[in-house]
């Protein structure tokens, strides 16, 4: 087991720890895939896709809203820039139960963009702070941003701090910090997310000029190594695709980061926890592969993987069983 650092002693009672959290990702986690990922640790921090104010005001809430309640403890990501609609959709997530609500300042597409949602919002610290006061002022749960360390055009680590402590004076006292910038022009969202260079040392200063404040590190990190060692600098670790891609890499966070003494979950017992609830979604008359296209990196680094990830992607079209296919799957994951 790794050193575990201290964690943070002066949180409020209700507030979740950040110390291990997955980003919210578009597509990725839905219900079903952090339904997945609590099975295999308790204390890691999810996210909900990003959801906009539209969306939940004027769309299908309840669905927008839906959860177990083994996610927690679960945030729900805002994507908006109108104080009052933000103010309004915090109100309905913490009525649903969520333990945080947190805005979208970094998503860079060009989709939102038009919106006045994501990344465009670093180049309008004041109205930032407008909509984190409003939510603040609306509910009592945490509000928390997720930002980028600058824009195109506005990247100076000047212009970053201006934006941090004017969001900080609305009461905003926990950042998630995208440790690089977003091009907003001629990149698309996935290419943000890996030509951009990361700068740890640009996040790590912000640390440093803003020690009141907790900042989580975000961009790039794939190992609970390398959460240790972030953890000496930073508050908190959120990982984004390593985290899908490589989801057993969280059954060793509860151990290693927050020095829990329970056993570890296998993946087979992972899988075989997602039974009944894969059998009450056939019920509703769901299919499986909206659960199981979540599980496939289960079948990672082992000989036999590429069968499951087969079995549990492209079978899975063919079958008139598909509990049976599972269970047939999971036995390639006994002793893994």
């Amino acid at each position: 087991m790794l050193p575990i650092t201290e964690p943070r002693t002066d949180r409020l009672p209700s507030e979740p720890s950040r110390r291990f959290s997955v980003a919210p990702m578009m597509d990725w986690t839905d219900r079903h895939c952090r339904f997945f990922l609590r099975l295999l640790s308790k204390n890691a921090l999810l996210y909900t896709e990003m959801v906009t104010t539209g969306a939940l005001l004027h769309g299908d809430t309840e669905r927008f809203l839906r959860h177990d309640e083994t996610e927690h403890p679960l945030a729900l990501q805002l994507g908006g820039s109108n104080p009052a609609d933000l103010a309004a959709s915090a109100r309905l997530a913490q009525a649903a139960g969520y333990d945080e609500v947190n805005l979208n300042v970094g998503c860079p597409s060009d989709r939102v963009q038009n919106k006045m949602i994501g990344a465009v919002l670093m180049g309008h610290p004041q109205l930032v702070a407008d909509c984190v006061k409003a939510m603040r002022d609306a509910v009592t749960i945490p509000v928390t941003v997720k930002h980028r360390i600058g824009i195109n055009g506005r990247d100076s680590y000047e212009q970053l701090c201006e934006f941090v402590g004017t969001v900080r004076d609305a009461g905003c006292t926990s950042f998630t910090v995208h440790a690089r910038i977003a091009i907003l022009e001629g990149l698309s969202p996935k290419e943000n997310r890996d030509i951009p260079p990361l700068r740890y040392d640009i996040a790590a200063q912000l640390k440093q000029d803003f020690p009141e404040l907790e900042i989580i590190l975000n961009g790039g990190i794939k190992t609970l190594e390398q959460c240790q060692e972030h953890l000496n600098t930073f508050d908190g670790v959120m990982l984004g695709r390593e985290a899908y891609h490589n989801p057993y890499l969280l059954a060793g966070v509860d151990r290693e980061l927050f020095g829990s003494d329970a056993p570890q979950i296998t993946r087979a017992e992972a899988l075989r926890l997602m039974r009944p609830y894969v059998e009450a979604h056939l019920r509703e008359g769901g299919s499986m592969h909206h659960i199981t296209r979540h599980v496939l990196g289960l079948g990672t680094g082992f000989p036999g993987a590429r069968k499951f990830r087969q079995m549990l992607s492209v079978d899975i079209h063919k079958t008139d069983d598909p509990l049976g296919l599972l269970d047939r799957a999971g036995e390639l994951l006994e002793g893994r």
